[in-house]
């Protein structure tokens, strides 16, 4: 990832997995790996490309239901996690450490998957980019489905600062809104066994029209979106999942 605008390494490693854990539910997985079956109508044999597949959670469940499937991030932390948890549950998944703006594939993939915000890191050429690849990679006929936050949600439910708390450790998430550019700014602070950790991201928001546009004119023919129980997206949609066609 860019240095100069994503501080992934500081933001999405241990510090991450340890104070996420109790959001990312072995059943919230479930609903949402079923939910990416039924959206994109996987056929046994499939073959699969997670883009920043983190640490495998939704990659290896795929894994365990059939599909050829592969795991792109640039953390090669998150990676040896997934390995470990794919050795660990039977499951065979290629994992990948690389950058999702410079895939290594053309005409390869029946589907492409990008879940849990994992979109938006970039300034807009290299957001479009990411798209671009994901195209470039997709077989004739391919979907790519992208699960991001839900704009509106955003903003009606915007907070600056947002502490978490587990085992005595805190994060601390504060939050800042640029309007001129659609971005939420964020320094995430991690207060840990005694060490204080700090991190920088920010995320490129996305109303359904504009990100369809550039799915569009990233070449793919057809644009749905649906909210997170696979309902019509709509304004106050928990999610915002998007599933375009080549």
């Amino acid at each position: 990832m860019a240095a100069n605008t994503f501080g992934g390494n500081r933001v999405f490693e241990e510090d991450y997995l340890y104070f996420y854990e109790t959001l990312l539910t072995p059943e919230r997985t479930q609903h949402e790996v079923d939910l990416i079956c039924r959206l994109l109508d996987l056929q046994a044999g499939m073959s699969i490309l997670h883009l920043a597949c983190g640490h495998g959670r939704i990659a290896n469940q795929l894994a365990a239901r059939g599909y050829d499937v592969t795991g792109l991030d640039a953390t090669a932390f998150f990676l040896e996690q997934a390995k470990q948890d794919a050795a660990s549950n039977g499951v065979k998944v290629e994992y990948l450490q690389g950058d999702m703006r410079s895939l290594p594939f053309s005409d390869r993939f029946n589907c492409i998957i990008n879940c849990f915000t994992a979109f938006g890191y970039f300034d807009d050429d290299e957001n479009r980019s990411v798209l671009t690849q994901a195209h470039r990679a997709l077989k004739a006929g391919g979907k790519l489905l992208i699960d991001i936050q839900n704009f509106s949600r955003v903003l009606q439910e915007f907070t600056p600062e947002l502490i978490t708390e587990r085992e005595g450790n805190y994060m601390l998430a504060r939050t800042r809104y640029d309007a001129l550019t659609k971005r939420t700014h964020t320094e995430r602070i991690i207060i840990r066994d005694g060490q204080v950790r700090r991190g920088q991201y920010f995320i490129r928001n996305f109303t359904f029209p504009e990100i369809r546009d550039w799915l569009l004119q990233a070449g793919f023919n057809q644009v749905e979106g649906y909210g997170y129980d696979g309902e019509p997206f709509a304004l106050d949609s928990r999610r915002m999942i998007v599933v375009a066609s080549k």
